[in-house]
């Protein structure tokens, strides 16, 4: 997760807006999903490619939509605050142990099924290695969403401001967050400011081009011993998604995919049947690949399970199941109010400053 920080004061306008921008990162490039994977995209969640939801970023990922206005013709923009998630990444070394697990056990079917033949076939290319880094196609997510957000907002996107050190961009210490802010801080001083790339060794030296690592700001939860110790180390605090999983919706699915697998029942479980469908998210995302076979194992109720049972875990984890959740995040919270307060008050001083001088 990244926290990126647009400063301007420069003049006094008829009207000051400050504008907080939450944004979660999904992901993008390719041809927008047919077939098999157009009827599970909705349900893929965080995994859910830009493309899904607004196919013109097809034609032109650098387009901005201005659907609604933003802002006033009587108000200018002093500072833009954005909280944003990761770009498309790998799975993690977790999920690739789950991915081959279940991939193993489809090896062992002796079906003559057409899909079972397909997955069979299917090449398993996910390696521990890969453990959740950014993609490729995520670094461009991430300086495309840069190049649209500075359009949105140029007077806060300038050389001049990146010179002078009013931007600032903070991420935890995942590589994927920091990887994903230095292709955002490639959008804005690369693609949108059109400034020369240099070389790594010379861009550590620029601090504004640099991402600042803070885990206590952006990882808050690691750093809150009470959610550490009700939520996260606790063993019962998902026990409603323990529930869902041996309950009766998520037992269908698990059946019905046994059954078209060849496979026996008592060897898939809730968290096997997840990553297969994980997979078919990842297919598309990572390789644009729209008729994955992994996709052909779930309908749109079978996804809609699916959906909710990720759902419900991040409903307990990091949603409003536990009050310590919300409450953990107090601190980026008290963070980006102290900047937009500081944002308007220094603005006001400008303006009292001018009137009084003249």
């Amino acid at each position: 997760m990244s926290l990126m920080l647009c400063e301007y004061r420069r003049y006094a306008p008829k009207a000051a807006q400050i504008l907080l921008i939450s944004v979660t990162w999904f992901c993008s490039v390719g041809g927008l999903s047919t077939s098999e994977s157009s009827r599970l995209a909705s349900y893929f969640g965080t995994k859910t490619r830009y493309e899904e939801v607004n196919p013109f970023l097809l034609v032109n990922p650098l387009l901005v939509s201005r659907k609604h206005d933003l802002l006033p013709n009587t108000c200018t923009p002093l500072q833009v605050v954005s909280v944003i998630r990761h770009g498309r990444r790998y799975p993690t070394q977790k999920q690739i142990k789950k991915m081959k697990k279940i991939y193993n056990l489809i090896q062992q079917s002796e079906s003559n099924s057409e899909l079972v033949k397909e997955l069979q076939s299917w090449n398993m290319w996910y390696d521990d290695w890969m453990d959740g880094q950014l993609v490729k196609n995520g670094e461009e997510d991430m300086k495309n969403l840069a190049y649209r957000l500075a359009s949105l907002f140029p007077s806060l996107f300038t050389a001049d401001k990146l010179e002078k050190c009013k931007m600032s961009f903070t991420t935890s210490s995942k590589h994927r967050c920091v990887d994903s802010t230095k292709s955002f801080i490639k959008g804005v001083t690369h693609n949108y400011l059109q400034l020369p790339e240099l070389p790594d060794t010379e861009q550590e030296d620029i601090t504004c081009r640099e991402p600042v690592v803070n885990d206590t700001l952006m990882r808050f939860f690691d750093h809150c011993e009470k959610f550490v110790v009700q939520v996260e180390d606790n063993d019962t605090a998902l026990h409603e998604v323990d529930k869902f999983k041996i309950g009766p919706e998520m037992q269908k699915v698990i059946n019905k995919v046994a059954d078209l697998l060849s496979i026996p029942k008592d060897q898939l479980n809730a968290d096997l049947i997840q990553v297969a469908f994980f997979t078919c998210s990842f297919e598309l995302a990572i390789n644009n690949t729209v008729n994955s076979p992994w996709c052909r194992l779930f309908d749109e109720e079978d996804a809609k399970v699916l959906e909710y049972l990720n759902d419900l875990k991040q409903y307990w984890k990091r949603g409003y199941g536990f009050d310590i959740n919300s409450r953990s995040s107090c601190n980026l919270f008290q963070h980006i109010f102290q900047h937009l307060e500081t944002a308007v008050s220094e603005s006001k001083r400008y303006c009292y400053g001018s009137v009084n001088s003249v």
